[in-house]
């Protein structure tokens, strides 16, 4: 992953709205959710959400498919895994296995 990938997709995950949309998603799976469940269960106004939602689909974070009348958008799990892999290539200068979580 590139530099500018990762930071892009932080600075899109920086707004509440975006970040707890994000996690929803990622629950639901590959079901993903329609728009208007999405605005009912972060209680944010469909205009308003829209707008989030575009922003979290151009950063690559979501897909987006027509489903009749409706959008169903679901979370892009392997941008989310690249972005983690990418966090933590060099960790313990490329010795994860000397990292020690107890302190």
């Amino acid at each position: 992953m590139e530099r500018d990938t990762a930071t892009s997709i932080f600075e899109c995950l920086s707004s509440s709205v975006r970040l707890e949309g994000y996690r929803l998603l990622v629950k639901k799976g590959a079901e993903g959710m329609a728009a208007g469940e999405i605005a009912q269960a972060l209680d944010v106004p469909p205009t308003n959400l829209s707008f989030h939602l575009k922003t979290l689909t151009h950063a690559g974070l979501l897909t987006v498919e027509q489903e009749g009348r409706y959008l169903r958008y679901r979370a892009n799990i392997p941008l989310m895994l690249e972005l983690i892999a990418y966090l933590t290539e060099e960790c313990c200068s490329g010795r994860p296995e000397q990292h020690s979580s107890v302190r």
